[in-house]
């Protein structure tokens, strides 16, 4: 078992930055892909950025490519999401999540474990 608690929400205006955390606890991340969700109202849950189960490569969602960027500090067992140009249609729900999951990991059902989800708004 997993357990996955996101932090680092909150409003920023568009054009700046914000930095979420998904700290984990239970095992560690090494033995899991880890990805980055994010969902709003009336729509799928929309693939942000992942960790490969192997931890060797990242892959990124078209829409965050070049501005977002996924970290892991092992150390802490947590995993980062570092958001810049922040745009008001990244305002949505971040959702970490992690599993044994082949391939990109862009893909949602793939997921075993998953966090609470932490608001992001980003003002115009």
């Amino acid at each position: 078992q997993v357990q996955l608690v996101e932090s680092g929400g909150g409003v920023v205006q568009a054009g700046g930055s914000l930095r979420l955390s998904c700290a984990a606890s239970g095992r560690t991340f090494s033995s899991y892909a880890v990805g980055w969700f994010r969902q709003t109202p009336g729509k799928e849950r929309e693939f942000v950025a992942a960790f490969s189960w192997s931890g060797g490569n990242t892959y990124y969602g078209d829409s965050v490519k070049g501005r977002f960027t996924i970290s892991r500090d092992n150390a802490e067992n947590t995993v980062y999401l570092q958001m810049n140009s922040l745009k008001p249609e990244d305002t949505a729900v971040y959702y970490c999540a992690a599993g044994v999951v082949p391939g990109m990991g862009d893909i949602p059902y793939e997921y075993d474990y998953w966090g609470q989800g932490t608001q992001v708004t980003v003002s115009s």
